[in-house]
C-alpha cells in the first residue's frame, strides 16, 4: 500500500487556476445549461489539462508531464481523471464538446488509467473465487465502525452535509456508468441489467428517478443539488470512487468488473442504506431528506437478486468465463470505498487535529487533511433551494 506524504500546495485548490462558469470558448454546440464550470487545478498535470480545454480542440494543447505523477491515488491524478471521465457525461460549460475525442487528450487519459488500474490489481492481485465472494458481500462484519455507523450514533449535521457532498459525483448520476456495460453484454444479462437500471431511473416516472431523489435529499440538508456542484470541495478518495467506475464502464476488456462493481452495490448497500436513513432522520431531515435511503433499503434487497442471479449466472456460462474479472472489479471497488470510508472516519475522529503531522497516512497522498474544512477542501455553505424545492411533495409511491 502506497506510503502517504503531507498534502502539498499542489492539493489545494490553485491561485491561477481559478474554477470557470461556461466562458471558455466553444466550436461545437452550445454547452447545455446543467453542465458544470470546470475545477481549480490541483498540481501541473490537472493544470495543464484544463487549461488545454479552455481552448478548442483539437487546436490547442498545453503541454503535457513526461511521466504520470507517482501517486495514483494523489489529487492530481485522480482530479485529471474524473474531468477526463466528465467529458463523456454532461461535459463542463464552456468547453468545446470536441474534447471528449481528441487523441492527444485520449492518450494522455490512457496514461493515467493504466497507472490506476495497475494501482486496482495492486490492491486485489489474486481475488478468491467468485461465489465465495459473492457470499461475503452478504455478511455484514459484526463490529463495522465506517461512515454510516458513525452518522448513526455519532453524526453531527454537519458531517451527514459532508458526506452527501461527497456522494453527489456518483449520486447525481447514479446507474449512468453502468449502462456502458449494456451493448457489451449476452442478450440474457443484458435484458436483466436493463430491468434493474429502469428502477433506478425511476421505472418511467422523473421525479422518482434515485439521481433526483438524491438532489432533493441535499436540498433538505441545505446543500446545492446542482450536477457537479461541490467537485472543488471533494479530495481524491472520493474521486476515486467514481473514477473506479468510470474506468470500468468506458472499456468494453473491463466489462466484467464493472459488472462486479455494481453487484457489490447492490448486494451490500441495504444494510449502511437503512443506516443512514434513521441516522438522518435523527439529524433532523424531512421525509424528502431520507426518501433516497429508505428507497434503496428495498430496491437493492431486489436488485440483489437479480444481479446475481440474471446477470452474473449468464456470464458464467460463457466459454471465456470472467468469474475472476467479475471479482477483481467487485473487490476493487470495494478498496476504493476503503480508502474514502478511512478518509472520512480519521477526519471525523473526536479530537483529530486535521493540521497534524501525525495523522494517517494510509490511503493517498494528498488525502483532504490540513484542508480545515472537516473531510472536505472547501467550506459547505448553507444553500436556499428556494420554496419549489423545499415545498414540493414526496413523489407518490416512491418509498416502495
Amino acid at each position: 500500500m502506497p506510503t502517504d506524504a503531507r498534502p502539498t500546495t499542489d492539493a489545494r485548490p490553485t491561485t491561477d487556476s481559478p474554477p470557470t462558469t461556461g466562458t471558455g470558448p466553444t466550436t461545437g454546440t452550445p454547452p447545455t445549461t446543467d453542465a458544470p464550470g470546470l475545477p481549480a487545478a490541483r498540481g501541473p498535470l490537472s493544470a495543464a489539462v484544463l487549461a488545454s480545454l479552455r481552448h478548442p480542440a483539437p487546436t490547442h494543447l498545453a503541454p503535457m508531464l513526461a511521466e504520470v505523477p507517482a501517486d495514483p491515488w494523489g489529487e492530481d491524478v485522480q482530479l485529471t481523471l474524473y474531468v477526463c471521465y466528465e467529458l463523456h457525461y454532461r461535459g463542463f460549460a464552456g468547453v468545446d464538446p470536441a474534447w471528449e475525442w481528441s487523441p492527444p487528450l485520449l492518450a494522455l487519459r490512457g496514461r493515467l488509467e493504466r497507472a490506476f488500474l495497475d494501482a486496482l490489481r495492486r490492491e486485489v492481485s489474486e481475488p478468491p473465487p467468485l461465489a465465495e465472494v459473492l457470499a461475503g458481500l452478504l455478511v455484514e462484519p459484526p463490529d463495522g465502525d465506517g461512515p454510516s455507523h458513525h452518522l448513526l450514533t455519532a453524526g453531527t449535521r454537519q458531517q451527514a452535509r459532508e458526506y452527501l457532498a461527497h456522494r453527489s459525483l456518483y449520486h447525481l448520476k447514479e446507474a449512468d456508468p453502468q449502462m456502458w456495460a449494456v451493448p457489451r453484454l449476452p442478450n440474457p444479462a443484458k435484458a436483466a441489467l436493463v430491468a434493474v437500471q429502469y428502477d433506478e431511473y425511476g421505472a418511467g416516472r422523473p421525479e422518482r428517478a434515485h439521481a433526483e431523489l438524491f438532489a432533493a435529499m441535499m436540498a433538505d440538508f441545505g446543500l446545492d443539488p446542482a450536477y457537479g456542484a461541490y467537485l472543488d470541495a471533494v479530495p481524491a478518495p472520493a474521486l476515486a470512487v467514481v473514477n473506479t467506475m468510470s474506468l470500468f464502464g468506458l472499456h468494453r476488456a473491463l466489462r466484467a468488473a464493472l459488472v462486479g462493481q455494481f453487484a457489490a452495490v447492490e448486494i451490500t448497500s441495504p444494510p449502511g442504506a437503512a443506516r443512514l436513513a434513521e441516522a438522518f432522520e435523527r439529524l433532523g431531515a424531512t421525509p424528502r431528506g431520507t426518501l433516497f435511503y429508505r428507497e434503496h433499503v428495498l430496491a437493492d434487497a431486489v436488485h440483489e437478486q437479480l444481479v446475481r442471479h440474471t446477470v452474473i449466472d449468464p456470464l458464467l456460462t460463457l466459454p471465456d468465463c470472467p468469474g475472476p474479472e467479475i471479482a477483481f472489479g467487485a473487490l476493487a471497488y470495494l478498496r476504493a470505498e476503503d480508502r474514502f470510508a478511512d478518509h472520512l472516519m480519521a477526519a471525523w475522529r473526536p479530537g483529530h487535529d486535521h493540521d497534524s503531522e501525525d495523522h494517517d497516512h494510509d490511503h493517498g497522498s494528498e488525502s483532504g487533511f490540513g484542508f480545515g474544512f472537516g473531510s472536505l477542501r472547501a467550506p459547505l455553505p448553507e444553500f436556499d433551494p428556494g420554496p419549489a424545492a423545499t415545498g414540493s411533495p414526496v413523489p407518490e409511491g416512491a418509498d416502495r
